[in-house]
């Protein structure tokens, strides 16, 4: 063996230790039987985006550095039903959907909500939650307790994340210069608490995470702006939509569904923005 050889054979180990001390995710698993699949598809890879940023959806454990949330434990339910593979990959809000869109990603979560104008560059799977934007304000506000009375004084700024159908809602109401857009929500959470906006529009169960976290400062108030209804979206023409639908039926059926969102959007989820990697 000569010293090249030696050489190579060295830094291929060193190589491999480092990949190892980086904490490299285990290997995709398939889950669930062909027998007892509702449509068996024999160990497929569906590649699932999350934002890895996004509680109770998604996220990862400061502590452990293992992901969680919503996505997570309803994803592995639906391939343990579908016998298929999840394979979770991180992607920024901004922008998901239209990789989606482009085949970058089999599916995302991370709590879409289905719209007629996003509907036309991706399919949705059937609605899994319903949910209503509210106003996140700073504990005690007493200045207004209605969007409509937010709109009414020109001063006051909202604050809510980019990209989203919060951001929608928001531009019905307000200008643009009334609105500050965020690249994710810890952020205008944090403008929120230090007085450089007056209110955040955020879906409940999100707000409800930030106020178990920050319970001395944060409250939300008011009855719900908007109703929405929550999908897993698809490149259009998806083979995916069926199963993932047949999946989702299922889940409804035999309660499955109905506890996984107790878990997560029920007081008992105690997990905060303080709690996970970001």
């Amino acid at each position: 063996m000569n010293t090249r050889t030696i050489t190579i054979i060295v830094l291929l180990t060193l190589t491999a230790l480092l990949i190892g001390a980086c904490g490299q995710q285990d290997a995709p698993v398939c889950l669930g039987t062909s027998e007892d699949a509702i449509i068996d598809l024999e160990c497929r890879e569906i590649t699932f985006a999350v934002e890895n940023a996004y509680l109770p959806f998604n996220y990862i454990d400061a502590s452990t550095s293992e992901p969680g949330g919503w996505d997570y434990v309803t994803m592995e339910e639906i391939c343990t039903r579908l016998h298929c593979t999840p394979v979770f990959e991180e992607a920024a809000w901004d922008g998901m959907i239209q990789a989606v869109a482009d085949g970058q990603f089999d599916m995302a979560g991370d709590g879409i909500t289905i719209t007629e104008e996003r509907d036309e560059i991706v399919d949705f799977s059937d609605g899994y939650l319903d949910l209503q934007q509210r106003l996140l304000v700073r504990l005690g506000e007493d200045r207004f307790s209605t969007i409509e009375e937010f709109v009414a004084n020109p001063e006051w700024l909202l604050g809510t994340q980019v990209s989203t159908t919060n951001y929608e809602t928001a531009i019905e109401y307000l200008p643009e210069d009334r609105i500050s857009a965020f690249e994710q929500f810890p952020f205008a959470i944090q403008a929120l608490i230090a007085g450089d906006v007056d209110a955040v529009m955020i879906d409940a169960v999100v707000g409800l995470g930030y106020m178990g976290e920050n319970a001395d400062q944060v409250e939300l108030i008011g009855a719900g702006i908007t109703s929405e209804e929550l999908g897993f979206c698809f490149p259009n023409g998806s083979d995916l939509v069926e199963p993932i639908n047949a999946a989702l039926v299922s889940m409804r059926a035999d309660g499955t569904l109905n506890n996984i969102n107790e878990q997560f959007f029920g007081p008992d989820f105690d997990v905060t923005y303080d709690d996970i990697e970001e």
